[in-house]
């Protein structure tokens, strides 16, 4: 395994932009300004952005709040080629150089072609999009190549049998998908280990479906904080990226943080991350079946289905308010219906184009979902 790009990260946590503050539709500068920071000074240097994320503002976000703000040498930056921005070979240089031009550098640390599956992966080919990137780094405004991956392990292995340059996998790791038959957590990280190639974790709280959890799924979680040994972090977000980090291929773990203690706390957790018990690991192995049993539909909240939305559908949101009537059978998905479909478009709008769900990195029915979102809340259409 070449260790060059692994030599180069302070410790083993990652910022992910894709969730930074927000003020209406546009970036919370002043805030997210606090929040890089901090995790600087916390000894931290991995930032991750991708030019829709945000509202598309995060790579304006990064050159403001990080680049402008702190010398280059100081933090290492990744940026992604998008599926959703390019149709033709022709299309990827002017991506590319409006990317930097975005970000303020004059090179990626890290570019990863983004959201591999068979179906992107395909495209990625026909355009070749690799090769290009590969060229990129021969040129050194890419210094290392990846890709982020969203399919099942026999796909991975032969992207990386096709491409023996690829420097790293961002791959979904998290307790609740580590056994899923559709995200392939430990089959994809097998796949990665068997190539030699390191991992970025990726939605390590699941979108943050493992950060509130309620009945038997708490109760799981606090049975381990009972019998935890002293100084041990025992909140829900620490036994998530512990997790995450208990695997020796998993070099960072990523995380979408908004808020200043959430920096801080997760520094206090990866700073040196305390090994997994074999109890904590088999309390943790019941999770999915225990998720599955209230009935949550996993959305991570990533807004891939958002893209090509031609109703411009606030999806994730309308999957939050179908999971508050599942599961919780509260009101709060009634107010999540209201509040959002005055921002977008309804449920009910949806054409069945199924363009979110060829974007869906979870395999979500979203089509099926935004009917069952109609038949909870329509009434308020």
């Amino acid at each position: 395994m070449t260790r060059s790009w692994i030599d180069e990260v302070k410790g083993r946590l990652g910022f992910g932009f894709a969730r930074i503050p927000m003020d209406g539709d546009d970036v919370d500068y002043e805030a997210t300004n606090v929040l890089v920071d901090e995790f600087l000074r916390q000894g931290f240097n991995y930032f991750d952005v991708a030019c829709f994320y945000a509202n598309n503002h995060d790579e304006d976000a990064i050159r403001k709040c990080l680049v402008e703000r702190h010398p280059r040498d100081s933090f290492m930056l990744c940026d992604k080629l998008s599926m959703f921005y390019f149709d033709s070979e022709e299309q990827i240089l002017p991506i590319f150089e409006n990317q930097l031009k975005a970000c303020g550098v004059d090179y990626f640390d890290m570019y990863l072609m983004h959201g591999q599956s068979a179906e992107f992966y395909a495209k990625y080919k026909r355009c070749h999009a690799y090769e290009i990137a590969l060229e990129l780094k021969r040129q050194g405004k890419i210094r290392h190549f990846g890709i982020s991956f969203h399919d099942k392990a026999p796909v991975l292995d032969r992207i990386l049998t096709d491409y023996p340059q690829i420097e790293v996998v961002q791959i979904q790791f998290n307790y609740l998908d580590y056994e899923d038959i559709n995200v392939q957590s430990k089959l994809c990280y097998e796949v990665c280990v068997e190539h030699g190639v390191p991992c970025i974790v990726m939605e390590p709280l699941r979108g943050g479906s493992l950060v509130q959890l309620t009945g038997e799924a708490q109760e799981a979680l606090d049975s381990l904080k009972a019998c935890a040994a002293s100084g041990v972090p025992t909140d829900n977000v620490s036994f998530a990226l512990r997790f995450a980090a208990n695997f020796p291929n998993n070099v960072v773990v990523l995380s979408g943080m908004n808020a200043v203690e959430q920096v801080r706390s997760n520094a206090r957790t990866m700073r040196d991350p305390v090994p997994m018990s074999q109890h904590e690991l088999e309390v943790l192995g019941t999770m999915h079946d225990i998720f599955q049993k209230q009935g949550k539909v996993q959305c991570t909240g990533c807004r891939y289905c958002m893209v090509k939305c031609p109703k411009h559908i606030l999806i994730p949101e309308m999957i939050e308010a179908v999971n508050s009537k599942r599961v919780f059978n509260n009101e709060n998905g009634e107010w999540y219906y209201i509040v959002y479909t005055m921002k977008g478009g309804k449920p009910l709008d949806c054409i069945g184009c199924r363009a979110c769900e060829r974007s869906c990195p979870q395999h979500l029915p979203i089509v099926k979902l935004m009917r069952e979102a109609t038949r909870y809340f329509g009434k308020f259409d």
